[in-house]
């Protein structure tokens, strides 16, 4: 692991530095150091979104958080917050791309579909043609 100084940006009147630790080979944490491009739709101190690169919708983005974590399942009580942020986010993220309603999705692990570990949620809708639960 590595540390890596973020500015905090967004909602601030003041800027500040926030230490995020980060992978060094995670593809994830390279998007969040800016050393990979995305498609951005959201960032902050905690937490960037960005379009998925192979959507399964019209509208498909991901909201990652900054620090690395691995999955849903290594998450721990330090990460309530975030996590509770990220949730509270999606709605308002998918309103602002257009979507009434909308899906979201968690991969946790290898056999749970899970590609690259680094936790994050998919938000998507935008058509009729999502299969039904």
């Amino acid at each position: 692991m590595s540390w890596l100084d973020v500015k905090a940006f967004q909602g601030w009147k003041k800027k500040r530095s926030v230490r995020v630790e980060m992978s060094t080979d995670c593809i994830f944490c390279k998007i969040v150091a800016g050393r990979i491009p995305a498609s951005k739709v959201y960032e902050d101190e905690d937490v960037i979104a960005f379009n998925d690169i192979h959507p399964i919708a019209p509208v498909h983005f991901m909201i990652v958080p900054k620090a690395h974590i691995e999955s849903l399942a290594s998450g721990e009580e330090k990460h309530q917050a975030l996590l509770g942020k990220i949730l509270l986010l999606a709605p308002k993220l998918a309103k602002q791309q257009g979507l009434t309603g909308f899906r979201t999705m968690i991969n946790t692990g290898r056999e749970g579909g899970q590609e690259v570990f680094h936790l994050h949620v998919h938000v998507f809708g935008g058509g009729a043609s999502l299969p039904k639960t």
